[in-house]
């Protein structure tokens, strides 16, 4: 039942990822054609909630899909299982939120270094 719930987890967040992915992208050639350097760049992004939003979101969807993707593979080709297989799962998701979110503060929040 676990292993189901977990594969249609993964499934959601690729749906959420590819829209976002794409947006992502855009954005890059937008900045890159247009000449912005990294700290226009903050400077556009500094205190947004739309940026935030976005890149909140896909850190979420991310996160979520890499960590059980590397259980999987944690299972299979390790053979790790039970509570150890557990344990990496949560391990692998906290560390990826937290510098996700670390990386969405900075590019949302943090002052830009002059």
């Amino acid at each position: 039942m676990l292993d189901a719930r977990l594969y249609l987890a993964q499934r959601l967040t690729a749906l959420i990822m590819a829209p976002l992915v794409l947006t992502h992208i855009v954005v890059i050639i937008y900045a890159v054609r247009g000449g912005l350097s990294a700290s226009e760049i903050l400077a556009r992004t500094q205190g947004s909630i739309l940026w935030l939003a976005f890149y909140g979101t896909f850190v979420v969807a991310v996160s979520v899909h890499a960590a059980i993707g590397l259980r999987v593979i944690a299972f299979e080709m390790l053979k790790i299982k039970g509570a150890a297989l557990s344990i990496l799962f949560w391990g692998i998701l906290a560390a990826l939120l937290y510098l996700g979110f670390s990386a969405v503060y900075a590019v949302t929040f943090a002052e830009a270094a002059t």
